[in-house]
């Protein structure tokens, strides 16, 4: 057989193995909550959403998002607990009574007797109205309105030693070693890559401090 067609099958072979395991991937459901800013006391509304176009059968699986000492610096950034109340399932939502702190929560999906799972959605947080936070983040300059080609940093003071300074925008969370440089508690932020999005301190405990929504214009 020529070395050319040889080269074709290979490669017809190599695309099917490809696709089918593309095919075979687990689908990704997306977490909506509501509210995100909250205040303490109310009720939190969490929905796992993405599965219209998938067989029925699904039952809807709720975790806390804990900060995990072991992924500090690295995606996922979070260890997941299941929540009281869905060990064996739930429909498509789920309320929270009364959450007082600010946290992240993730939601994966299950269907027939060996529980065939989705993957975990990517991580949403819930920020706390709660006056007495654990750490507190202070921005420099202070304020909420920034202009990309400035120096801004931002510093978390607490009783923890170990903070990372993280950042959630609409699809994207990570923290200050993708887009600044961490010394100490303080993350000074690169220019070319600030953006608007919430801003936050955790510890390696799971404490949070007060959130920043900050604005970034050209």
């Amino acid at each position: 057989m020529k070395p050319a067609l040889l080269c074709m099958l290979g490669f017809s072979l190599l695309s099917s193995v490809l696709h089918g395991r593309a095919e075979a991937s687990p689908p990704q459901p997306v977490l909506s909550v509501s509210p995100s800013w909250l205040n303490p006391g109310a009720s939190v509304t969490l929905s796992c959403e993405g599965l219209e176009h998938q067989p029925a059968g699904w039952r809807f699986f709720w975790y806390k998002a804990v900060p995990d000492p072991s992924k500090w610096n690295q995606k996922p950034f979070y260890s997941y607990e299941l929540l009281p109340g869905s060990t064996n399932g739930t429909e498509q939502n789920f309320i929270i009574d009364g959450p007082t702190h600010t946290a992240g929560f993730v939601c994966r999906a299950g269907r027939g007797e060996q529980l065939i799972y989705t993957d975990y959605s990517e991580p949403k947080l819930i920020w706390s109205a709660d006056p007495h936070p654990a750490a507190s983040l202070s921005v420099n300059p202070d304020r909420v309105q920034h202009f990309r080609s400035e120096s801004v940093s931002l510093s978390c003071e607490g009783n923890s030693a170990k903070w990372r300074v993280m950042r959630f925008m609409e699809t994207e969370l990570s923290n200050c070693s993708y887009w600044g440089n961490l010394t100490g508690t303080t993350c000074t932020i690169n220019p070319n890559r600030f953006n608007s999005g919430v801003y936050w301190c955790e510890s390696k405990s799971g404490e949070f401090s007060n959130a920043v929504n900050i604005t970034v214009q050209e």
